[in-house]
């Protein structure tokens, strides 16, 4: 996808406001975004929504990059949060509109991926109500594929503290997967 330094020359070209290089950043960035967003949410519109969202978090929030971790560590937070609320968003949709939301997926007219990703957003929905702080380390490091440093850096964490928070939530997540609510 990038090399280090063209990916380090795009960036600061577009922080120093070079509307070309933040375009071009951006559209290389595109199938990297949606992938992740893809991880969350079943449908492909509800991805493109969240992966659109978070482009344009990218683009606006683009000067506010500080550095600090990786620049794609920092991209895999804005698309993990943009699914995460894209999911929250239908589900207070789903919910304000009174529609049956059923207890358990029907696996004929569900995919078992899909519904293996809708149990996955219910159980991180849980995670965030219950245990706030060890949610982000899960999503980087699970979900987002970056490493135990990569997290403490993008957390400025120590490495310790990442690998239990990281454990607490894998045994949060096996728990509530496997249907202990």
């Amino acid at each position: 996808m990038f090399e280090e330094d063209e990916l380090e020359r795009l960036v600061a070209a577009a922080r120093a406001g070079d509307a070309a290089a933040e375009e071009y950043l951006l559209a290389k960035l595109r199938p990297v975004v949606l992938r992740r967003c893809s991880r969350f949410l079943p449908h492909h519109a509800d991805a493109e929504e969240a992966a659109q969202d978070a482009l344009l978090s990218i683009s606006t929030n683009l000067g506010a990059y500080g550095g600090r971790g990786s620049f794609l560590g920092w991209v895999t937070v804005i698309a993990s949060n943009a699914a995460r609320s894209t999911y929250r968003s239908m589900r207070r949709r789903a919910e304000d509109s009174h529609a049956e939301l059923p207890e358990h997926l029907d696996p004929r007219s569900t995919s078992v991926i899909a519904g293996t990703r809708l149990d996955l957003m219910e159980a991180l929905g849980a995670m965030e109500r219950q245990h706030p702080t060890l949610v982000e380390s899960f999503v980087l490091r699970d979900l987002g594929d970056l490493t135990y440093a990569q997290v403490a850096d993008e957390l400025d964490a120590p490495l310790g503290t990442v690998k239990d928070r990281i454990h607490q939530a894998r045994r949060f997540m096996r728990e509530r997967m496997a249907g202990g609510r």
